[in-house]
This record gives C-alpha cells, structure tokens and sequence, in this order.
C-alpha cells in the first residue's frame, strides 16, 4: 500500500475532504497535526518547498500539494495509478 503523509490541523476542512477522498481509495494517510505539533509546521513548510498552508500531502516522501492538486490527479484519472505504482514501489 502507498505510503501516504498528509500535513493537517484540525478544524481545517480542505484537509477533511483531503482525508475522505484518499479514504474512498483504501488509503489512510498518516496524518501530523501542525496546530497540536506546532514543531512539525517547520518541517513541513521545508519538505513542501515553502508551502505554509494545509494540508500537504506527499505520496512516498514526493510532495503533491494540497487538496486542490489531490483532486485534480483524480479528476485527471492519475492519481489511483500513482497510488497503486507506489503500492508496487
């Protein structure tokens, strides 16, 4: 199974939608909360390449973005052959 981190606080509701749409793929993200873990914000702003906003998303440590990059993989029908390649990686 992919591995799949997402970047995320808890009220936020692109980072929800986020979560359902890779829950619906048999997915379940390991997911660090940036407002409990406030140290993991830096971090996460490095691995995102400056990014503060969430959630960020990487599939096998590569960044895809936010929701918004999430769902238009989808959309575009590359995002189930990138999970399951990762699957088979």
């Amino acid at each position: 199974m992919a591995k799949v981190e997402m970047y995320a606080t808890r009220v936020c509701p692109y980072c929800s939608m986020a979560e359902a749409l890779l829950r619906s793929k048999g997915i379940e993200p390991n997911k660090t909360l940036v407002d409990v873990n406030t140290e993991e914000r830096a971090r996460m702003r490095e691995r995102a390449g400056g990014r503060h906003t969430v959630p960020q998303i990487f599939i096998n440590g590569d960044h895809i973005g936010g929701f918004d990059e999430l769902k238009a993989l989808d959309q575009a029908g590359k995002l189930d052959p990138l999970l399951q390649a990762a699957a088979e990686g």
